[in-house]
C-alpha cells in the first residue's frame, strides 16, 4: 500500500459534461445570431412604401351621437311642454275655483239683499196697513154719514157677506195696479172678484159684467156685501163693496190704492146683491 494513498488530492473537481455542453451551446447560439444580424444589417433594409388604410369608424359614431343628442333634446322639450301644460291646468283650476267661490259669494249676497228688501217691504206694508186702519177707523167714527165704527158695523154682516166684508177690509192699504188680482196689489174688479171667491162665488173679471152679476138694489136699501158700481149697469167703469155704516171699500186709483171711504166721498150709480 502506497504511503500517499490517503492524502487528499488538491485538484479541482471536473465539471460535469452536460453542464459544459449546455453552456457551450448557448454561447454559440448567441454568437451565431449576432453574426447573422451583422451580416444582413444595412444591406437588407428597405423603406416602407405601402400605406394601409384603416376603416373609418367616426362617421357612424357621429350619426349615433347626433341622434342621441336629438332624442335627448326632444325629451327635454317634451318635459318642458308637459310642465307648461301642467302649470296652465293648475292655474286654470285655481282661477275656476276662485271664480266659483266669487259667484257663490255674490249669489249669497244677492239672496241676503233680496231677503232684507222683502222683509223691509213687508214691514213697510204692515206699518202702512196699520196706519191706514187707524186713520180710517178715526174717520169712520167722526164721519157725518154715521158715527158707527168699522168694528161695530162690520159685525152687522153675517154669513158669507161677513166673509166678503172682512176680506176687503183686510186689503185696505194695498196698492192699486191696473189688472192686479192680489195678493198685495189690485184693481177694482180684481179685488171684488177675489172677495167673493172666498165664499165660493165666481164673479166675472171686469166691472161691466160685475155690475149685472146679481139683483139690482136701491142705494137706500144697501146691505153689507152688496156690490157698488159707478156708471151704467152693464157699462160700469168702477166697482166696490159696501161694508155697512155708509162705508165702502174699493181699489180706487194708483194714488190712493185700496181705501175705506164714506158713500159721500164718491156716490155710486147703483148696486147689485149677489149673496
Amino acid at each position: 500500500m502506497s504511503l500517499t494513498a490517503h492524502i487528499p488530492s488538491h485538484r479541482k473537481p471536473r465539471r460535469s459534461a452536460p453542464k459544459s455542453a449546455l453552456r457551450a451551446g448557448v454561447a454559440g447560439g448567441v454568437l451565431s445570431t449576432i453574426a447573422v444580424a451583422g451580416a444582413a444589417g444595412p444591406a437588407q433594409a428597405e423603406p416602407v412604401t405601402q400605406t394601409i388604410e384603416m376603416p373609418t369608424l367616426t362617421s357612424g359614431l357621429s350619426t349615433a351621437v347626433a341622434a342621441s343628442a336629438e332624442a335627448t333634446q326632444q325629451v327635454a322639450l317634451d318635459l318642458e311642454t308637459q310642465a307648461q301644460e301642467d302649470a296652465a291646468a293648475t292655474s286654470a283650476a285655481k282661477a275656476a275655483t276662485k271664480a266659483k267661490a266669487e259667484a257663490v259669494r255674490k249669489a249669497e249676497a244677492k239672496a241676503k239683499a233680496e231677503a232684507a228688501a222683502k222683509a223691509k217691504a213687508e214691514a213697510a206694508l204692515r206699518a202702512s196697513r196699520s196706519e191706514a186702519r187707524t186713520t180710517l177707523s178715526t174717520s169712520s167714527t167722526s164721519s157725518t154719514s154715521g158715527s158707527t165704527a168699522v168694528a161695530s158695523y162690520s159685525s152687522s154682516a153675517t154669513g158669507s157677506a161677513a166673509s166678503v166684508v172682512a176680506f176687503v177690509q183686510a186689503q185696505v192699504g194695498d196698492a192699486y195696479v191696473s189688472g192686479g188680482t192680489g195678493p198685495n196689489s189690485w184693481d177694482c174688479s180684481g179685488l171684488v172678484q177675489a172677495a167673493f171667491r172666498t165664499v165660493g162665488v165666481d164673479l166675472p173679471r171686469v166691472s161691466q159684467a160685475q155690475s149685472t152679476a146679481g139683483t139690482q138694489v136701491s142705494l137706500s136699501n144697501l146691505q153689507p156685501g152688496d156690490i157698488l158700481y159707478w156708471g151704467g149697469a152693464g157699462s160700469a167703469y168702477h166697482v166696490g163693496v159696501y161694508v155697512g155704516g155708509g162705508q165702502f171699500v174699493g181699489a180706487q186709483n194708483p194714488s190712493t190704492g185700496v181705501v175705506l171711504r164714506p158713500l159721500s166721498y164718491d156716490p155710486p150709480s147703483g148696486a147689485v146683491r149677489v149673496l
